[in-house]
């Protein structure tokens, strides 16, 4: 029963952390996330968050090339050129 508990509790506590991130979360270089589309469709924390929610540890350029636009290519869904997630215009 305390397993139980103490497993609910935690499933509660991370659920919170993901419906208290901004809908759209806006980045450098003019690139805004849409953090709750892409909660939508991969359903868990940690296909971004390896290491546990909250800020991605070793985020920047580099590894959001690596594994969201590698992400893009692997569903063939959302945008895998500069001007899809760079917004010069705006």
């Amino acid at each position: 029963m305390k397993h139980t508990a103490a497993a609910m509790f935690c499933l509660l506590a991370f659920a919170g952390t993901a419906f208290a991130a901004p809908e759209v979360i806006k980045l450098r270089n003019k690139v805004t996330f849409p953090h709750k589309d892409h909660m939508a469709i991969t359903g868990t924390c940690s296909a971004c968050h390896v290491d546990g929610v909250g800020k991605i540890k070793g985020f920047g350029k580099d590894w959001a090339h690596e594994h969201c636009k590698g992400c893009h290519i692997k569903m063939q869904k959302g945008p895998v050129k500069c001007s899809g997630c760079h917004k010069w215009s705006e």
